[in-house]
């Protein structure tokens, strides 16, 4: 019987640039090898060069994945898992926005978004295990919409509380719980291969 490595971490930011405050930029920064998807220079609203990002990051990995997503990054996930090309090990899905309806000031329209091919958001079951972390005053999107759509993706659905868009502009940077919900998903491999 052969091991496999550990799962490496990517790390899959929302439509940011780098951010040295937040929460992601951390976890990447404390974990042995995790990796990050690049914010992009062209194209930077494009889903397609989102999904594209992503699928070059999960390329260059061997061995097991974890996928780390927060905001438009989970939505950028879901895109790129309706034609994986490759096993995911797990993923938590932090904060999701709501692209379907109008975002803040500062954001973009919903019209631009459709135009660049993130909506309709994908309602189908994740082909691999997952945490949705659903903040209860998210700005970006109401906790009954991410409840559902815990729900259609089959993630298991954790309540984070009041952590707003779980963003520096909310109070959050360094996130222990970050590492705390990678451990579960990591123990969840453990777990299958005690069984095997």
């Amino acid at each position: 019987m052969t091991d496999t490595p550990p799962p490496t971490v990517v790390i899959v930011p929302g439509l940011r640039d780098h951010v040295a405050d937040h929460w992601q930029t951390y976890l990447a920064d404390r974990l042995d090898g995790a990796r990050t998807v690049p914010p992009l220079v062209h194209d930077r609203l494009s889903r397609a060069a989102h999904v594209a990002a992503l699928d070059e990051v999960l390329a260059s990995v061997s061995g097991p994945v974890v996928l780390v997503a927060h905001s438009a990054g989970v939505i950028t996930t879901v895109h790129w898992a309706r034609k994986p090309t490759r096993q995911i090990h797990g993923a938590l899905l932090a904060t999701p926005a709501d692209l379907e309806r109008p975002l803040p000031e500062g954001h973009p329209s919903v019209r631009e978004l459709e135009r660049e091919g993130w909506l309709p958001v994908p309602r189908c079951q994740l082909p691999f295990p997952s945490i949705l972390g659903i903040s209860s005053n998210d700005p970006l999107a109401a906790r009954r919409h991410v409840a559902g759509l815990a729900e259609v993706w089959g993630s298991r659905p954790v309540d984070l509380g009041r952590v707003g868009h779980l963003n520096p502009a909310s109070g959050h940077g360094y996130w222990p719980r970050a590492e705390e919900l990678v451990r579960q998903l990591l123990g969840s491999r453990e777990t299958e291969r005690a069984a095997s």
